[in-house]
């Protein structure tokens, strides 16, 4: 089911949040689904604030159990018990994680009638998993390298064809019997046999990375290699980036070159330190970090929506995973 693909973002801050910038969130609208990825302190209300639905989402994926990641989980999951989301809601996180977790859960009393799906992980270091299927999608993990167990997450549709009307008109192709070709590959018509491949062109799957606090790495690659759309932690700025190491994060400068190195099409840039603080000026500088190394950056903005760039060219393939 073809339908809206985009990045709404609900938080740009790491570990303090400001006046400008609210703990991490993101939802990634995906056709008929929604994943929430790592709400933060203050998610509920910025999905308020966003317009989106508790009811209309379909996973949460947690990056790891720092509170920037997480503390709104709490709240999300009443949330979708409140608002009578039908459900179920998977839950993803890493397994080390899930103490963290179990507590958030069941922070306060309240009254669950959504039920909520866990499923911990743990990638083996440089491994891409999958881990869930939607209609149109496969959702992977891959490990991250943090203070604490961390994993990074990717959304990958299959590839596939487009039919040329034209081709199946001159085929004699039409109604129902497009999409019993579709399924069944070939289809008798007319006393001669038609292949998808006579009547199609190649289309390549559209993909989604989603990789926070980590130090430039193997399973940050994975994540990234070939996606249309990656969002990117940018911690600091380059002339910190021994701060980075020590603190195992990325700068904007790394962030440009991870997505440059991996074909990502899209950078958005998130998770901004409060040491820089906040404006034009300063989202400038991020963006130009980034830039010197890839030429489509986006720096987030809370409440700020990012497409997913269309589809690439028939007959391009994607380098993903």
């Amino acid at each position: 089911m073809a339908g809206v693909r985009e990045l709404v973002v609900l938080g740009t801050a790491s570990q303090a949040p400001t006046r400008t910038r609210n703990h991490n969130g993101y939802v990634l609208r995906w056709d008929d689904a929604s994943l929430l990825l790592d709400p933060g302190e203050g998610t509920q209300r910025q999905m308020l604030l966003a317009g989106v639905a508790s009811p209309s989402l379909h996973r949460v994926c947690i990056t790891h159990a720092h509170g920037d990641h997480c503390l709104g989980l709490a709240g999300v999951v009443q949330r979708l018990s409140l608002d009578r989301a039908p459900g179920p809601v998977d839950l993803h996180f890493p397994a080390a994680a899930q103490p963290y977790v179990t507590r958030l859960r069941t922070a306060t009393a309240f009254h669950e009638t959504c039920e909520v799906v866990e499923h911990p992980v743990d990638p083996a270091p440089g491994a891409l998993v999958e881990v869930g299927r939607g209609r149109t999608y496969a959702l992977s993990a891959a490990s991250l390298d943090h203070r604490v167990p961390t994993v990074g997450w990717r959304v990958d549709e299959p590839d596939g064809r487009t039919f040329l009307p034209e081709r199946l008109a001159a085929a004699g192709v039409g109604g129902p019997a497009v999409g019993e070709l579709a399924r069944a590959g070939s289809l008798r018509v007319g006393g001669r046999t038609v292949r998808v491949e006579d009547v199609s062109v190649p289309r390549a799957g559209q993909s989604f990375g989603f990789v926070m606090d980590t130090r430039p790495c193997d399973g940050a690659a994975l994540l990234a290699r070939g996606v249309d759309l990656l969002v990117c932690e940018s911690t600091f700025l380059h002339r910190d980036a021994a701060l980075a190491d020590e603190h195992a994060h990325l700068t904007a400068r790394q962030a440009g070159e991870l997505a440059a190195a991996a074909g990502a099409r899209r950078l958005v840039l998130t998770h901004f330190s409060q040491r820089y603080g906040h404006g034009d000026a300063v989202d400038a500088e991020f963006a130009a970090e980034a830039s010197a190394a890839h030429p489509d950056v986006v720096v987030a903005r809370d409440l700020s929506r990012v497409p997913v760039p269309r589809r690439r060219l028939q007959g391009h393939r994607r380098g993903g995973a």
